[in-house]
């Protein structure tokens, strides 16, 4: 992930000195950041003190903001609680909710040393390092759907019961309050979403983006270090987020960052259904229903899909953190259009 000196000068400089003085031990002026380049949402910077310490701050975009988006004080909240447990986290340092000091809530977490991998295709590996790759991401997936959030104080970070339907709710919400044109297959789906939605429910801490370029790896070794941007975390259903994490498996690279139609025996990658099979096992669930397992999937290219409208309606208002987000969030439609040929494909049409 690269870094940037431009776009720092809104940020007040003297007086984010003074609460990092005062709220982060061990902290020595002055403070030099740079904006990490790439990521869509908060605005996220390295920063360096005067004794060369290393941190990451990150923040809320400025500019006016959906309801309940960019919740960097839930993000910082869930690291500090799974600090020490089974699942990698950086640090949690400081949280600073007064918008006075630089504009934005913001906060700051120890910095990690090591890699990005951004196609999940991993075409900069040999091949026993990409099995080795999955298989870690795979442990720390499963370690996070472990984790008894009473366990770690996170008993009341979300609601539990009826996970789907206050999803599917809440994200039809998000693409209908930030929808530029219409798309039709989004409508197709905030209409046969919520009728289908499988039987059973369980809940537990629910990342939200678990991509394969929201971790950081070892710089040398295939290992997961810290898991990264916890904006949409919340109290949740486990395969939602499992099947969102699993989303590569079914887009190509030109959709949103995918691997479909890879020959994954040759490269080493687990196929999907490999993937998930050691999921259940690491967690000790039983085989999942494959027509649940394909509803899991087109929930979470619709809640893509509304995520990236978000993204673009932001580039088109101004306020978007990213200067590819106007590309990056025209792939809402495609993606959309993917998941209702999805559910085309896998349910017959007396069942749509």
């Amino acid at each position: 992930m690269g870094t940037s000196t431009a776009a720092t000068a809104a940020l007040n400089l003297p007086q984010l000195e003074s609460w990092l003085c005062t709220n982060i031990p061990g902290f020595r002026p002055p403070a030099v950041l740079q904006r990490f380049k790439g990521g869509q949402s908060n605005p996220t910077y390295l920063m360096t003190d005067g004794a060369g310490t290393r941190y990451v701050l990150r923040k809320k975009p400025d500019g006016e903001l959906l309801p309940s988006a960019h919740a960097v004080d839930r993000e910082y909240r869930v690291i500090a609680a799974l600090g020490g447990s089974e699942v990698p986290v950086a640090r949690a340092l400081g949280y600073c909710a007064d918008a006075s000091v630089i504009g934005t809530a913001f906060y700051v977490m120890a910095f990690v040393e090591g890699r990005v991998l951004w196609d999940p295709a991993l075409p900069d590996c040999d091949r026993a390092e990409r099995t080795a790759i999955y298989d870690d991401m795979n442990r720390v997936v499963a370690a996070l759907h472990r984790v008894d959030p009473a366990a770690v104080g996170l008993a009341d970070y979300g609601r539990s019961g009826n996970f789907f339907e206050r999803q599917i709710g809440r994200w039809t919400r998000q693409y209908q309050a930030s929808a530029t044109e219409p798309i039709p297959a989004m409508e197709r789906l905030i209409e046969w979403l919520p009728a289908h939605v499988p039987p059973d429910d369980e809940t537990g801490i629910f990342h939200g983006d678990l991509r394969i370029d929201n971790m950081i790896f070892h710089p040398t070794e295939p290992r997961v270090l810290a898991l990264l941007d916890w904006e949409l975390s919340t109290l949740g259903h486990p395969l939602a987020d499992f099947a969102y994490h699993a989303l590569p498996w079914r887009l190509t690279a030109a959709q949103f960052r995918g691997m479909a139609g890879t020959d994954y025996a040759s490269l080493g990658i687990p196929d999907e259904r490999s993937y998930l099979d050691a999921y259940c096992r690491r967690t000790g669930r039983a085989p999942v229903d494959p027509a649940h397992w394909e509803f899991y999937l087109a929930y979470s290219m619709f809640r893509l899909a509304a995520i990236l409208q978000g993204i673009l309606k932001r580039s088109m208002d101004g306020t978007a953190s990213s200067a590819e987000a106007r590309e990056t969030g025209a792939r809402a439609r495609p993606i959309a259009e993917a998941a209702w040929r999805q559910v085309e494909a896998h349910f017959p049409r007396g069942e749509r």
